[in-house]
């Protein structure tokens, strides 16, 4: 989905640079969409031994990503990468004369990009730091109304419609069979008392285990289970516009920002399990008011959706606009 943005500047020419995984293109392609509507999006091909190094600058690291990269006829006026492999992409691309925004802490120093985006959350700080609480996604009330109209079986089920978005273990998450059980257990008791539906998706990261006793748990109730591409199209965005509430587990800073984004209740499951920087993210929305942990009521309350991206494009949109003022300024003064 895409649209254009009259505020930007129509011959402006918008690169997304990433390694291609899910959460950093989604991120990227989020804040390019907020800005410009169209962009050109470079999927990375790093070569050793920028792959293990980037973003750090090695003699050649022109080559890094190919030569259709290092001769690409044209530079983009704005470059957004996310991701290690792109924050030297970025960095390549702003020697070409692009201005670049990085997403993501690149653990380096951060002169080396115009602006970068970083969680609340990593505690990165700096003049030219933009801080997001979350992350950045494309989840706002035309997506939902699109997303609603791609998936418009779901609006007959009965209400209220509870949707479940199952993760899986990461480096700072730990889930165990018995903790899945439990958490599909409880919700499965809710919904049967109510007589509403149960609208549940899997990740990549979610176990065959866990997938099993999705089905096992809540296979009577009226709805819908997803569980892989056997199953047909995913159907996580029309589970997020059609949420009464949601309940989601707590592994993944991108699934819980897109959900604190509608405007459902959201309960984690699992967050006493998360540890370090994620952690420190659930805190801040449980403190916020904005998630509550899962609990054997599930009752609704209150919301205001957790929508950074338009926030954080027009921080970047003003910046732009300041260095253009500031560059036709200069070229007044010298008789341009």
């Amino acid at each position: 989905m895409q649209r254009t943005s009259p505020d930007f500047p129509a011959q402006a020419a918008v690169w997304t640079v990433t390694d291609g995984h899910a959460g950093n293109v989604r991120q990227a392609e989020a804040l390019a969409v907020a800005l410009a509507g169209s962009f050109h999006a470079w999927t990375l091909q790093p070569r050793a031994p920028w792959r293990w190094l980037a973003p750090r600058r090695l003699p050649g690291a022109t080559q890094a990503f190919g030569v259709d990269f290092a001769t690409a006829s044209t530079r983009p006026s704005l470059a957004i990468g996310c991701g290690r492999q792109a924050a030297l992409a970025t960095r390549l691309l702003r020697d070409r004369g692009a201005r670049t925004v990085q997403i993501l802490d690149p653990r380096i120093d951060l002169r080396h990009w115009d602006l970068v985006i970083a969680p609340e959350h990593d505690g990165l700080s700096g003049e030219n730091v933009i801080p997001v609480i979350g992350s950045l996604h494309p989840v706002d009330d035309l997506w939902l109304a699109t997303a609603r109209g791609a998936f418009p079986g779901l609006g007959n089920l009965p209400g209220p419609r509870t949707a479940i978005l199952l993760g899986g273990e990461s480096a700072h998450a730990r889930f165990t069979d018995d903790d899945y059980d439990g958490w599909l257990r409880a919700i499965a008791r809710i919904v049967r008392a109510e007589g509403g539906s149960a609208l549940a998706t899997t990740s990549r990261r979610t176990p065959r285990s866990a997938r099993a006793r999705l089905q096992q748990r809540l296979g009577d109730l009226p709805g819908v289970r997803w569980t892989g591409e056997a199953d047909g199209p995913n159907p996580y965005a029309g589970l997020l516009a059609w949420a009464d509430r949601i309940v989601c587990t707590a592994d993944s800073v991108n699934m819980v920002s897109e959900a604190s984004a509608t405007l459902a209740p959201v309960f984690v499951a699992g967050h006493d399990r998360v540890s370090g920087r994620p952690r420190r993210f659930l805190d801040g929305l449980l403190r916020s008011g904005r998630v509550r942990p899962l609990d054997a009521t599930l009752t609704p309350y209150a919301v205001t959706p957790l929508r950074e991206t338009a926030r954080v494009a027009a921080e970047v949109r003003a910046w732009l606009d300041d260095r253009a003022s500031r560059s036709n300024a200069t070229q007044t003064a010298l008789g341009y």
